[in-house]
């Protein structure tokens, strides 16, 4: 699958582009629909392993995805960047190759197709989420709502000349809107509006419409879920959009996955749970192996790791809840979000706080933003400032920084390097998980029609099989159940044809060498179970374990 990055994909271009591969490696992907969108689009996933080695739900799962915020579509490309190197890798790239012999991948590249639709329409709208009239139906009758009033393609800024504005020409470059000093008077100033359309206009009052398409897909989730006063977006209850209810729904049916990565633009940054919680209500364990595995994510991509809830509130006050790393949250799975792109450190802007540094920072900052513009962008950033006869306002002019090119998605040229960051860590994280492998089995004859049979099994994986105490604590997960199946003519004398066992540790979170105490489970990882078996010589018995979240294995018997 080659990608092409001087632009995004529409749903139609993207949905042939999935089938494309499936054809292409049937035996290593498939694809299906788990749901319908608002307007009525498939929501494609894409399953990747190699069938030949066992059954999807017989393996350990890793879940990825991306789009669920309309104009994000860098999102989707790190989607099918992935898919791209999963299908060139197998069979040379080692770790792919046993990633998809031992486990299996869930990958949605677009929760969202229709606010994506839009945000790729030749007259693009950019909203946050999907595309239906929320929390009211009713169009605005005054106010300013957002659109590409000239018919350019681009949704810019327009500036007006005001003695009361907030914004004046940088000294450096008269190009360049910085705020205006607090106490200083009797200059050039500007006000700076969105572009757009006004209804109503009075010729003095102008407020901001909020979109009649107000819903935040990302806060929909059941974990913390609040109503619209407290939690702007959430919808009327948790999972009420279709497009979050076939993602939950999806993942709730498939209890082997272990952990996933969801897609988002922008900042330049990693981030892991809690939103709404500080680190010491997480389980130490846990807490323990996010500062662990955020290591390696910086390793691998170049991103900084952070927590959502200490390093990227919105407002120091408040915090994000109903958002998807529920996964975590409800079901103790490990998740993180990836925040594609930082185009102030593009510009050689090291020292910036992400959401502080959109909330607050000094105009230096923006000149070299600008400069960095003028140099790597050719004035597709950056647009100048030129006139244009508002329909309401009358002369005003469009220019200031282009967002979608530049800030929700990198620009064309930055795009595939941006992506390719991100293929050896998502491997590297899915081959993490807990993995049930057969450690012995043995069949003793204890008379001339009797046998006692043994299976046991142990975690190949890094991870526990619970993979996180928080799984434990939210009891969403049992030990390794043991099955035996019989013949016709066999009977079980002693023993359960099912059997619960216990968990099996993973290598994870094992004391080091120079502990004061040693590690006193030194097999923790295994275990086991046995049948009495009444059969005839010969006679085939088979056993079987079985982790919801580590895999499935299978052995026949002979009894001799």
């Amino acid at each position: 699958m080659q990608l092409r990055y001087d632009r995004f994909y529409k749903y139609d271009e993207l949905t042939a582009m999935l089938e494309a591969l499936v054809e292409s490696k049937p035996n290593l992907f498939s694809m299906e629909s788990i749901g319908k969108s608002y307007e009525g689009r498939d929501i494609w996933l894409v399953t990747a392993t190699n069938r030949e080695t066992g059954a999807p739900q017989d393996k350990p799962a890793f879940w990825i995805d991306g789009n669920i915020h309309a104009a994000e579509l860098t999102a989707s490309h790190a989607c099918m960047y992935y898919l791209a190197s999963l299908e060139e890798g197998y069979g040379r790239d080692s770790d792919i190759t046993r990633l998809l012999d031992t486990r299996v991948l869930y990958i949605c590249p677009r929760i969202n197709p229709d606010g994506a639709e839009w945000a790729l329409a030749d007259k693009p709208k950019f909203i946050r989420s999907s595309t239906r009239p929320y929390p009211f139906d009713e169009e605005p009758v005054d106010g300013l709502s957002l659109g590409d009033v000239d018919g350019d393609g681009r949704i810019l800024s327009m500036r007006i000349a005001d003695p009361n504005g907030n914004y004046k020409s940088h000294p450096e470059d008269a190009r360049l809107m910085v705020p205006r000093d607090p106490a200083e008077s009797g200059g050039q100033y500007w006000r700076i509006i969105p572009e757009g359309t006004l209804e109503s206009f009075d010729g003095v009052e102008m407020r901001l419409n909020r979109d009649k398409q107000g819903l935040d897909l990302n806060r929909n989730f059941p974990a913390g879920w609040r109503q619209e006063f407290q939690q702007v977006g959430a919808g009327p209850y948790p999972t009420s959009e279709p497009e979050v209810r076939a993602v939950v729904d999806f993942i709730a049916r498939h209890p082997n996955l272990c952990g996933g990565v969801s897609f988002h633009t922008h900042s330049g940054v990693i981030l892991r749970p809690f939103s709404s919680e500080p680190d010491e209500n997480m389980p130490a364990e846990d807490l323990w192996l996010y500062k662990l595995f955020g290591k390696k994510s910086t390793e691998l991509t170049g991103y900084k790791n952070i927590s959502i809830f200490h390093d990227f509130k919105y407002h120091p006050k408040q915090v994000i809840t109903g958002g998807f790393d529920w996964i975590y949250e409800h079901l103790g799975q490990f998740f993180w979000t990836v925040e594609i792109w930082a185009p102030a450190k593009e510009a050689g802007i090291e020292d910036y706080h992400f959401i502080e540094w959109y909330r607050e920072h000094p105009p230096e900052d923006d000149l070299k933003m600008l400069r960095w513009s003028d140099r790597e962008l050719g004035g597709q950033g950056y647009v100048d400032w030129y006139p244009f006869e508002h329909p309401q306002l009358g002369r005003v002019e469009l220019g200031g920084w282009n967002r979608l090119q530049v800030f929700r998605n990198p620009p064309e040229k930055y795009r595939e390097r941006e992506v390719k960051r991100f293929p050896k860590w998502l491997t590297w994280q899915a081959l993490t998980t807990p993995k049930l492998e057969v450690f012995r089995t043995d069949v003793q004859r204890l008379g001339e029609d009797t046998w006692r049979v043994r299976l046991a099994v142990a975690n190949s994986g890094y991870l526990p099989s619970y993979v996180t105490k928080r799984a434990l604590e939210r009891k969403v997960t049992r030990g390794v159940i043991y099955e035996i199946e019989l013949p016709a003519g066999a009977s079980l004398i002693a023993g359960k044809r099912r059997v619960e066992g216990t968990q099996l540790e993973g290598r994870a979170s094992k004391p080091s060498l120079q502990a004061f105490l040693p590690n006193p489970d030194l097999s923790g990882d295994r275990g086991q179970c046995e049948w009495t078996i009444r059969a005839t010589p010969g006679t085939t018995v088979t056993a079987l374990a079985r982790h919801d979240r580590a895999g499935r294995v299978r052995v026949p018997l002979e009894l001799r």
